[in-house]
């Protein structure tokens, strides 16, 4: 008597679930036209990958151009340079009266911007400021000015010598003198030499730091 064939679909008295049948359970219907929110679901993706990809690519970019030199990058040295070389002109003395001058004291003597501002004034320096302050230059005296004032500062470093000239951003022709522990007094009226020279800057590696008056000035000659 023939046997009756094997059913290969039942196990065990269980039905055996076809891999059509199971790629079918969980593939999910291309539906996407009938569902607009699914649609412009898939759009958004699209188009945030596609965001993502062109910002890593200009990245790659940027950094191979700054690797190679073709970008520059702008760095706190290099502006602080703009201000830390000394000037070589050659200044003729300007008239002490056409010298607008501020005198601030960063010592720990009382009454010393003070004193020193009357003796400017009695050579007929304009006088304004007089002031205490605090600074880490460390010196006789810094005289400070923009590109304005160089001639000024120029006379004013020939009565106040050793003194170190800086220069920062101010546009007007103001001088600031900025009196130190090394200070002791200024030239004698009759020994002021106005003959033609040059400004005085520091050998060494000297700053002014004051963040209410000054920026940090690097080295200056």
């Amino acid at each position: 008597m023939a046997r009756k064939p094997k059913d290969i679909t039942v196990l065990h008295g269980h039905r055996v679930v076809s891999g059509p049948e199971l790629r079918a359970t969980f593939v999910e219907p291309d539906d996407t036209a009938e569902d607009p929110v699914r649609m412009r679901r898939r759009i958004l993706h699209g188009v945030v990958l596609v965001l993502l990809v062109g910002l890593i690519i200009s990245a790659i970019i940027v950094a191979l151009a700054i690797m190679n030199g073709q970008i520059k990058i702008p760095t706190a040295e290099r502006s602080q340079s703009a201000v830390s070389a000394c000037p070589t002109t050659t200044f003729d003395y300007t008239p002490n009266e056409k010298v607008s001058l501020n005198v601030y004291n960063a010592t720990n003597r009382p009454g010393l911007a003070r004193s020193v501002a009357d003796e400017f004034l009695a050579r007929k320096f304009a006088v304004a400021a007089v002031d205490n302050t605090q600074s880490g230059y460390k010196g006789v005296a810094a005289v400070v000015s923009g590109a304005a004032g160089q001639s000024a500062a120029f006379s004013v470093q020939r009565n106040l010598p050793k003194s170190d000239y800086f220069q920062d951003s101010r546009s007007d022709g103001s001088v600031d003198v900025i009196l130190t522990t090394e200070f002791k007094e200024l030239v004698a009226p009759g020994l002021v030499d106005q003959t033609p020279g040059q400004l005085s800057c520091p050998r060494e590696s000297r700053r002014i730091v004051d963040s209410a008056k000054w920026p940090v000035i690097p080295k200056a000659g």
